[in-house]
């Protein structure tokens, strides 16, 4: 779906005389937000308000008052109260500034649409802790950490704005995110659809769920991306892991990889696993962020960065020496593009605006995602899905045991065709 398909739909949103429903379907999983345009991201002027609102903590019990401050963004330059609307992006995991900053397309349109851009910020990410330095610890402080109050915060604070914005009462509203942040949106539509009009859900993987989809489609799409990108490049990646288990085996091994890969501390034998779950979130990292322009998202990279990696990995048929050299160049994309890094740290993948801690909690509770492998149809080591080895992990880590047929059951999986209005891009 094109830029002008996309804003004749959104113009559809608003029209007071529209009827259309457009059928939900999952298109693919892609990049966390939507590209402007297919060569470059313009450098639009983003000035905005910075403001905060008072939630409640909770918005489904009874037995307490306590409240945050939610941090939210507006940027009404080119909003016109008669006959304007509200853009509003529903924030997902991460500071809300830094979403801000790397999105396009809600910037771009909002000249055509009369538009007053809202960002809100999601609860327990960025500025908005529900206990402040205490929110993340144990479950107790953790337990309002779920989509569903995200939602009603949403709710609440387009409300506020709608009560307290001359002209803005009477206003069509559209949700607009990517990633989580796109499945907030259309779930948003769903079970608020009097609040907002409509709903863009970019890269929005509503089916990642139970047994909605195969658990390794997704893997197969990234090592399809890395396939299209360069001759035997997946086939190299999918030869390196044999080749680290080699190396590894002996302490010279272990040195040399330490050395090879400039990692910031060197390797024990105990590290390997977890050197590999590293390597492997980093081809998946490269997959969601290779856009066609330079960009600053998730790290400093070059346009079509895949394709500037897959350069490095050209010959699996090499020793494994010179394949995990070049491994090492091809990840260097990634973690050194800028040539500012000095060392490479595995427990890092991404920038600090992610909200890791958080996230990996919702992970833990209703947002459980099975994801596996098979080594054959995809690039990856074998892995499969296994829903006690990651049960046992999150009691460990946060004391708490997943829901994985929650979500499906919020929000109705595949059994969505009573819902208009929503675009799944």
């Amino acid at each position: 779906m094109g830029r002008r398909a996309l804003r004749f739909l959104l113009l559809s949103f608003l029209a007071p005389w529209a009827t259309i429903a457009l059928r939900p379907a999952l298109r693919a999983l892609g990049s966390l937000h939507l590209p402007t345009n297919p060569t470059s991201l313009p450098a639009v002027a983003k000035n905005y308000s910075v403001l905060y609102f008072q939630q409640k903590v909770d918005h489904f019990g009874f037995n307490t008052v306590k409240t945050f401050n939610q941090r939210y963004l507006v940027a009404d330059k080119y909003w016109k109260e008669n006959g304007g609307s509200i853009l509003f992006y529903t924030g997902n995991e991460g500071d809300i500034i830094w979403f801000c900053n790397n999105t396009g397309f809600m910037w771009d349109v909002a000249e055509e649409l009369k538009a007053m851009l809202v960002f809100a910020e999601h609860r327990y990410y960025g500025e908005s802790l529900p206990f402040g330095d205490s929110s993340f610890k144990g479950s107790r402080h953790l337990n309002f950490l779920t989509s569903e109050q995200a939602l009603a915060d949403f709710a609440e604070l387009i409300k506020h704005l709608k009560r307290t914005i001359p002209g803005a009462e009477n206003q069509p509203v559209i949700a607009i995110g990517g990633s989580y942040g796109g499945m907030l949106a259309a779930w948003f539509r769903m079970k608020y659809p009097h609040m907002v009009v409509g709903a863009l859900a970019a890269s929005a993987p509503i089916w990642q769920f139970e047994d909605l989809v195969p658990c390794g489609v997704f893997m197969k799409i990234v090592t399809t991306d890395f396939r299209k990108s360069g001759p035997h490049c997946s086939e190299s990646i999918r030869r390196s892991w044999d080749a680290i288990n080699r190396l590894s085996s002996t302490g010279s091994g272990l040195q040399w990889l330490s050395e090879a890969f400039h990692l910031c501390s060197p390797l024990t034998s105990e590290d390997i696993q977890h050197l590999k779950d590293w390597i492997s979130e980093t081809w998946v990292n490269l997959a969601m962020v290779d856009y066609p322009y330079a960009s600053n998202f998730l790290q400093p990279l070059p346009a079509w960065p895949i394709k500037v990696a897959c350069q490095y990995l050209k010959n699996p048929n090499v020793s494994d020496l010179l394949l995990l050299q070049n491994i090492f160049q091809a990840l260097n994309v990634y973690y050194n593009y800028s040539g500012q890094a000095k060392c490479l740290n595995i427990s890092e993948t991404a920038t600090g605006s992610l909200g890791t801690l958080g996230w990996s909690y919702q992970a833990c509770t209703e947002v459980v995602m099975p994801f596996c492998t098979n080594g054959v149809d995809d690039m990856f080591e074998p892995h499969s899905w296994n829903l006690k080895e990651l049960s046992d992990d999150c009691f460990q880590q946060w004391g708490v045991r997943p829901r994985p047929s929650w979500i499906t059951t919020m929000y109705g999986g595949k059994n969505i065709s009573s819902h208009t209005n929503i675009v799944f891009r």
